[in-house]
């Protein structure tokens, strides 16, 4: 191998995607002065602990490939972290949760949500994102 190529993203398979996106969000987290840890089974829902210089401040990260919310993450203090182009963010999933629910912002028709206990955007609508704002990273 002379010279590196760029491989497409739509060219990886879906574990070759998770591993990407892993190092792409602990390579954000690291301007913010985390080390991120990889765990090898979703450890209390978490697919990565990102630990904080400070040594106090401890992240469990969920990493997802897109805006997500889970029943099974509640009470959890999960953070979930997925990438949308370039950008990349990482919310505390109960705090969005609520947000929704106080709002009105999921409807009570949603099987998903109301049934299955999830739901998930490939596209993150308006309000969404303006909630995101701030957590981008």
């Amino acid at each position: 191998m002379n010279r590196l190529e760029i491989v497409p993203y739509a060219a990886l398979n879906s574990r070759q995607k998770e591993n990407y996106n892993y190092h792409k969000v602990a390579a954000r987290l690291a301007d913010y002065g985390f080390n991120c840890m990889r765990l090898t089974d979703d450890w209390q829902g978490a697919d990565f602990i990102a630990c904080h210089i400070d040594g106090e401040t401890f992240l469990k990260v969920q990493l997802k490939g897109r805006l997500t919310i889970d029943r099974k993450y509640r009470g959890k203090e999960i953070h979930i972290a997925f990438m949308m182009g370039d950008k990349s963010f990482l919310y505390p999933h109960d705090v969005f949760v609520d947000h929704i629910e106080a709002n009105g912002l999921i409807g009570d028709d949603s099987v998903s949500w109301r049934q299955k206990g999830w739901w998930s955007w490939p596209s993150p609508p308006a309000w969404a994102m303006r909630f995101l704002e701030p957590f981008a990273i």
